[in-house]
């Protein structure tokens, strides 16, 4: 049974209201004024729990604030009426209000309706809230009770609204009115002042210190006059005085300078109802005084001599609300408060008539629960032998109603248990299957029990089984097995089960395949039903949305794409379902989009040709690379620098290739050859986006292979290809078979000494075995693959020149240098993730690979350009082998060799994506300086790579520095969500790290910023406990505008301690949230997961417990453990009150730390977006166009238009959101000449010209002599120059001040 909604009728609101005590219907779990009883059990009403302290209310009323129909049980629809009661027991205030002003055109009482029903509203009602205005020192509440009601008639537009108070006089205050020991206190006190001045005087009783009171009040309000109470006041002194300062000050009364005292001044000229607070405070202060007084002794209240009483607000209340002499059973008893309340929101004293109305109210207002009423409205007609009653249960039991004792009937005869876990369509129909079988005489009861099971669990599937026919679409499905997403050629296919199953239901299951023909509109399922052949299958458009899972039918036809190519490569296996989903959809959105990409694989634009950048083709699970490419294509000067190669490209001499050192090691003629040759496919791409004619290009295989497979990954494929032997040979060189095309043979060039070659080939930097890194390193292909580079003894001899075991040992250095991974860069460190989830190992695509190695300032490298060159170069003997064959077509198995090596490759990870394309750039072409490292200066290091240093304290307190370069900024956003300040703030904060055995603090700054920032966003975790990678989906709040001047390397006193204090700030923060999460949720709270309480709910539910056992006289609770736990509970309240103010505080102090700073602007240019899990997924870029104004999304072949930019900046709510992994910010003074998305050409469609000529491998031996320096120079010459000269690179980049650059 789902939750009870239904109504009920106004004479049990009358009741509901005597019996309703806020204070205890939340501990109970059951509110009684808002709640219908819960289920049966068995049969049997449910009492509705009572507890010794709940108040059972005399309602009186407060005539002043009351305003009432004039015309007695008939609505006035021009006026809100209102009844204004207190309780006279526990003095908690009634204000109750209905509205007729909605328009109803019948409003009840009327013949249709000859009682109001109410139901309850509870978007608008507030049950036991705390008002924002409550405060102690005022005396205002501490709570409210608010709930709203509408009648459910549709012709009534009465709606009910009734408020519950609690006292005006606080408990401290009423015992200060009432406690004899603390009145004889205060009036002693006064005695012993001035003896004489009140000799004669008794000590007053308290009920003459209420009547006193109350007596100043009821002046008041007569006359209105301020009058005046001199402080010398005997009897002022000995009833009240300034121990009731408090309590008077509340009430209204003013204290003068002279210690002399004002009576409150209520509005007199005001008429009922009263509104005013002064005036309503004072009658309800009143009222309450009088209450008190009755409950005093008799011999104390015939002292007073006062006639007084209270009026019951019962007949007010019953007017209001229309109750009137409503009709009753005669034969019923009369019905008291202490009946328990019936589930159809009727008396039981309510005539049939009556009953009939509730009952059919209860089915209008929750149709859900229709078994349940039927139960109740049986269980009245049986035990009054009601003939009428009992005629309407036949009656809804013959239109197909059931109720709950028939449920449990079915489920029973099924021997089946309701709450069973177990329970599902096939176990149930299995069970029926089993008892049909054993008792076939009970076919039809058994049946009977099923359809009631399936009507109970609205399952076609189970009510057609029990009806052994199938009627409708629904128990179509069901009967043959079959969902809505299941395409028609699984239809036939289940029909053929059935059929082979069941031959005798053969004519059963052709109706359940025409059944669903009709519903989908089916060419082929109609065909196959004349012909037995299925014709051609179109999907059900709503089958074909819920089989890409799409909820939201607007979306835009890119989103649809996007979700087809995740289902894609999720389930390459499906392409053919999906395709036909795509299909379905297409035809039904009539999308040019969606149709252009079924039939050419490409989607086409709606934009200009000319005016609109190109798509690019996802060649097979590309979608990241093709993010890329668009990328680096918006890029000005790099797409420059592609287009205009020939000027940038190095020349293969051999004094260039012993000068070029890229990410801190030597660079190989092949790997600068490798590069080159990705450069001209870069090339070619460019040009084609440039001018094609169509919306649309695709990349070339060897251009995907080349970027998504680097050289360490192609060797291993290419050695694990050869020691395959499934591939043809292609001849033999030296008696060696060729089993693909051959690379360019290996120069045998010599370098300088064995020893400084060992040195390189163990560490590229500074032969520490740790690249003068934190952290040793090794690259993700060498993981997966084994392929470690080999090892050579720093200490090793050195050889003669001449041997055979040098030659050996050169050779075989200069094969293993090939499989070396480009070295990788330390990069930022990302902030602390969760304990429990750490980051992957180096073997997982989301770890950081960067191409290039931490450059530091002090190292032992030996460098053509350093002062000791002694040493010189020996010759290589010529080669002992013939060239290479000329080049061959290549073979299917090549092309698939190919496909299968960009497969491979496309698994890499993403960064090391980037760095491999950064790094074969920076191959490619030639040097424009050397830093005194020898790291090589070029273009590509000038765009992209930045500079940062971080400063770390050892034991003894010496701060040490380390400078190195960087070209990512990685942010992590595993903890939780951030915006991208806080996510920075991760890679920049004081962290601890180990330093000589102990967690030192250490810091990292930037001490130069490159134009093009990219940050990328840490996604992949692993869960140690599940042990399994995953991809943490928080929202990463993005700016468009970052400033980055926080974050730079500086002197400036001020800037520093706003860091420490800012880091500070979080320091606290962290404490206080861990603070606060413990007293969330404790440990048996964590056991108890379906209890959702924080500590001071559960320390408060204890109190509750404890007292509601206090009131059972077999079991004692000591107080002191009832008070302590109340206290804990304030206390732990009290906590998380100041903590999350605390909290509130300083993110606000850590988010306004460096608002100020403003003076480096970075602009947001290019988000990397992806969809999916931590091993499988979708990519699309979106790129802004600043001259332009706009962003664009590139999602493989289409490119379009972002109308709405909340689809890049705010948070998806969905399960799998889209999530950003990489960010591009660029310098925002250089965005119009670093950014340029559009640029097209378009050339006339003709025949393809040949591709730019490639180079050719050079087959001689390289001979590797030592250069001298006359390398161009195009960046301060710090090194030889020394004037402090600066050249500009291009307009874009210029120095900031002499030595700058060469200070990199």
């Amino acid at each position: 049974m789902v939750e009870l909604k239904g109504g009920k009728t106004a004479p049990v609101f009358l009741d509901d209201l005597d019996n309703y005590d806020p204070r205890r219907s939340s501990a109970a779990g059951f509110n009684r004024l808002i709640n219908l009883p819960r289920q049966y059990k068995n049969g049997a009403i449910p009492l509705i729990p009572r507890y010794k302290a709940q108040c059972q209310h005399k309602w009186a009323v407060k005539d002043s604030q009351c305003k009432l129909p004039l015309i007695l049980g008939r609505p006035d629809p021009k006026i809100v009426s209102t009844v204004a009661a207190f309780c006279e027991h526990c003095r908690c205030h009634l204000d109750l209000s209905i509205d007729f002003r909605g328009g109803g055109t019948s409003p009840c009482p009327s013949e249709e309706s000859p009682l109001h029903h109410f139901r309850h509203q509870p978007e608008i009602s507030r049950p036991h809230y705390k008002p924002d205005n409550s405060s102690k020192a005022d005396g205002s509440s501490d709570w409210q009770d608010l709930n709203w009601f509408q009648c459910s008639s549709i012709d009534c537009s009465a709606k009910l609204k009734i408020q519950i108070k609690p006292p005006r006089l606080r408990p401290e205050w009423v015992e200060l009115l009432t406690d004899k020991d603390l009145i004889k206190s205060r009036a002693e006190e006064q005695i012993i002042k001035d003896p004489a001045r009140f000799e004669g005087h008794a000590v007053p009783l308290p009920s003459d210190v209420l009547s006193n009171l109350r007596t100043y009040i009821l002046n008041a309000l007569r006359d209105g006059t301020r009058r005046t109470i001199q402080a010398n006041n005997k009897k002022w002194l000995l009833c009240l005085g300034d121990p009731c300062s408090e309590l008077l000050e509340y009430i209204g009364f003013v204290r003068e300078v002279g210690e002399n005292w004002l009576v409150p001044e209520p509005d007199v000229s005001q008429t009922p109802p009263i509104s005013n607070p002064v005036n309503t405070r004072l009658e309800d202060v009143e009222k309450e005084l009088l209450a008190l007084l009755l409950k005093r002794p008799d011999d104390e209240r015939r002292a007073i001599k006062v006639q007084y009483g209270l009026n019951a607000a019962t007949r007010d209340l019953s007017k209001v609300l229309s109750t009137g002499d409503y009709k009753q059973n005669p034969s019923a008893r009369t019905a008291t408060s202490q009946d328990p309340e019936h589930p159809l929101g009727a008396k039981l004293d309510y005539h049939d008539d009556l009953i009939k109305f509730s009952y059919e109210r209860q089915l209008v207002s929750d149709p859900e629960n229709t078994p349940y009423y039927l139960e109740a409205l049986q269980g009245i007609a049986e035990g009054r032998k009601s003939e009428e009653l009992q005629t309407l249960v036949a009656i809804e039991a013959s239109s197909g109603k059931i109720s709950t004792s028939d449920i449990r009937e079915a489920y029973k005869l099924l021997d089946l248990e309701t709450e069973s876990e177990f329970l599902d369509e096939d176990f149930i129909i299995g069970s029926f299957q089993s008892r049909a079988a054993d008792a076939p005489r009970q076919d039809s009861e058994l049946r009977r029990a099923l359809q009631i099971v399936g009507q109970d669990r609205s399952s076609q599937k189970i009510q057609s089984m029990a009806s052994k026919t199938v009627t409708n679409y629904e128990q179509a499905l069901s009967w043959l097995g079959a969902t809505p997403d299941m395409d028609d050629e699984f239809v036939v296919a289940m029909y053929k089960v059935k059929e082979e199953e069941t031959p005798a239901e053969e004519a059963t299951a052709r109706q359940a395949v025409s059944l669903v023909a009709q519903h989908r509109n089916s060419a082929a399922l109609k065909q196959w039903l004349d012909t037995g052949v299925l014709g051609e299958v179109d999907m059900d458009v709503g089958q074909a949305y819920n089989r890409l899972q799409i909820d939201d039918r607007s979306i835009s036809d890119d989103f649809i794409l996007s979700a087809f190519q995740l289902f894609h490569q999720e389930a390459p296996s499906q392409v053919d379902d999906l395709r036909s989903a795509l299909r379905a959809i297409a035809k039904h959105r009539k999308s040019h989009t969606l149709l252009s990409f079924l039939d050419s694989g490409m989607a086409t634009s709606e934009y200009p040709l000319g005016e609109w950048p190109v798509g690019l083709a996802n060649i097979g699970n590309t979608c990241y690379l093709n993010s890329l490419l668009q990328f680096y294509f918006t890029m000005k000067p790099l797409r420059e620098l592609v287009l205009e190669f020939d000027e940038y490209k190095m020349d293969l001499t051999v004094d260039n290739l012993v000068q070029k050192m890229v990410g801190s090691r030597k660079i190989s003629r092949q790997e600068v050859q490798r590069a080159q040759s990705f450069v001209y496919g870069l090339q070619k791409l460019f040009q084609s986006m440039i001018t094609s004619a169509s919306f649309h290009v695709a990349p070339e295989l060897e251009l995907a292979r080349l970027t998504l497979v680097t050289q360490p990954l192609e060797a291993a494929l290419r050695r694990r290809s050869t020691t395959s032997g499934n591939r043809p040979s292609l001849g033999e060189i030296n008696g060696r078979p060729v089993l693909g095309p051959m690379p360019p043979p290996i120069p045998e060039a010599v370098v300088d000494n064995a020893k400084s070659q060992a040195k390189l080939a163990k560490n590229p930097m500074n032969g520490d075995g740790n690249g003068g890194r934190i952290g040793a390193d090794t690259s993700s292909e060498q993981t997966l693959l084994g392929n470690d580079p080999a090892e050579v003894p720093a200490d090793q001899e050195m050889l003669d020149p001449g041997s055979e075991e040098l030659q050996q040992q050169q050779q075989q250095i200069l094969e293993d240098k090939e499989n070396l991974p480009p070295s990788k860069m330390v990069s930022n460190r990302p902030a602390t993730p969760d304990p429990n989830l750490q980051p992957l190992a180096e073997s997982s695509p989301s770890r950081i690979n960067e191409q290039h190695r931490a450059a530091e300032t002090n190292h032992d490298l030996p460098h053509p350009h350093s002062p000791n060159k002694s040493e010189k170069a020996v010759i290589a003997p010529p080669p002992n082998r013939p060239p290479p064959f000329p080049p061959r077509p290549q073979t299917e198995e090549q092309k698939q060799a190919i496909v299968e090596e960009v497969q491979l490759g496309a698994q890499q990870d993403v960064t090391e994506v980037i760095s491999n394309v950064l790094f074969q750039l920076e191959c490619a072409i030639k040097a424009t300086a050397f830093d005194p490292s020898g790291e090589q200066i070029d273009l590509i290091k000038q765009l992209f790579f930045g500079k940062q240093k971080s400063y770390t304290s050892n034991a003894q307190g010496v701060l040490r520095m380390k400078e190195q370069f960087f070209s990512n900024l990685i942010v992590d956003v595993a903890s939780g969500p951030k915006d991208i300040y806080e996510a920075l703030d991760g890679a920049f904060d004081e962290q601890e790290v180990e330093v000589e055995g102990s967690l030192r603090p250490q810091y990292t700054t930037i001490t130069h910023l490159p134009p093009v920032l990219k940050v990328m966003v840490q996604r992949v975790q692993y869960d140690q406990k599940k042990a399994s990678a995953f991809k943490s989906i928080n929202h990463l709040g993005l700016k468009e505008t970052i400033y980055m001047d926080r974050y730079m390397d500086s002197e400036d006193d001020d800037l520093i301690q706003r860091r420490k204090e800012s880091w500070e700030w979080k320091r606290q923060l962290r404490q206080l949230e861990t603070r606060k999460a413990d007293l969330m949720q404790t440990e048996a709270m964590l056991k108890l997961k379906q209890l959702e309480m924080n500590m001071p709910d559960a320390l408060t539910a204890t109190k509750e417990y404890l007292d509601q056992l206090s009131e059972d006289d077999t079991f004692e609770v000591p107080a002191i453990l009832r008070h302590g736990v109340e206290n804990a509970a304030a206390e732990a309240r009290d906590e998380l009150s100041s903590i999350d103010a605390r909290i509130k505080d300083l993110s606000s102090s850590i988010s306004s730390q460096f608002v100020d700073l403003q003076n480096l602007p970075y602009r947001l240019q290019s988000v990397f977006i992806h969809v999916g899990s931590a091993t499988f997924g979708h990519y699309w870029i979106y790129i802004r166009d600043f001259e332009k104004n706009m962003w664009r999304k590139y999602n493989d072949e289409s490119v379009s238009a972002v109308t709405d930019v909340s689809q890049i900046f705010d948070q998806d709510p969905s399960d799998r959101p889209p999530t950003p992994y990489f960010l591009v910010y660029v310098k925002d003074e250089l965005k119009d000449q670093l950014v340029n998305p559009v640029c097209r050409d378009v050339l006339p469609q003709q025949q393809p010209s040949p591709p730019p000529q490639q180079p050719q491998y050079d087959t001689s031996d390289a001979v590797m002599n030592d250069a001298g320096n006359d390398y161009p120079m195009t960046v301060t010459d710090a090194v030889e120059g020394g004037q402090g000269t600066t050249v500009a690179i291009g307009d874009w980049y210029k120095a900031d001040n002499a030595g700058k650059q060469m200070e990199w």
